[in-house]
């Protein structure tokens, strides 16, 4: 396997990751419906002697309870689905999900749960949780960017950049040629239910 689709796969693993940061849950907190025509989970790798490889997930899912009054109470579960990978080219697509990278048969979904949520700014909130990535939990602290507009149904704008070490979660194939840091980007708007 050539050292772009290494760094390739690694990168989606990353963007799954990522997207998972964006969706608040708590019990008493408002309830928001995520918005799959406006949500990216987008992510890139640098390898040596490549050009910047980019790509996104496509089917994912997540809930979000956000108390406005109290951030602190509000939460962020979101599942990814580990074979939604594209990175425009269908053989280098399924070689991402393949063992090799994202392991897609036995590890089907990229998993992130927060464990809390913090109030930076007015338009910033840090979500801190667990990601679950081949197997393996590590926590992750994402910084969020947060919009909200009024008028009839409120509505919410994320957006979130992070970046992961994918060496962490036993995805090495292709270090050090394939970069171990996966940038992950995330947009995404919701609607009040």
């Amino acid at each position: 396997m050539s050292g772009g689709k290494q760094f390739r796969a690694a990168l989606a693993i990353a963007a799954a990751a990522a997207c998972l940061l964006l969706h608040p849950l708590a019990a008493g907190a408002a309830s928001w419906r995520i918005d799959p025509a406006c949500t990216v989970i987008a992510f890139a790798i640098e390898a040596v002697g490549y050009p910047r490889t980019e790509g996104r997930f496509t089917t994912f899912d997540g809930r979000i309870a956000i108390d406005f009054d109290r951030p602190e109470k509000s939460s962020v579960a979101f599942r990814v689905r580990a074979a939604s990978v594209d990175v425009g080219s269908a053989s280098f697509s399924d070689y991402l999900r393949s063992s090799a990278f994202l392991d897609a048969d036995k590890h089907p979904t990229i998993d992130f749960v927060s464990t809390s949520v913090e109030k930076v700014s007015d338009r910033a909130v840090r979500v801190s949780g667990d990601l679950t990535l081949l197997g393996v939990t590590k926590p992750l602290t994402v910084d969020v960017a947060v919009a909200r507009e009024q008028g009839g149904k409120g509505r919410l704008e994320f957006s979130a950049r992070t970046r992961i070490d994918r060496l962490e979660f036993g995805m090495n194939s292709g270090f050090p040629l394939v970069s171990r840091d996966v940038d992950l980007t995330i947009k995404s708007a919701a609607a009040e239910l």
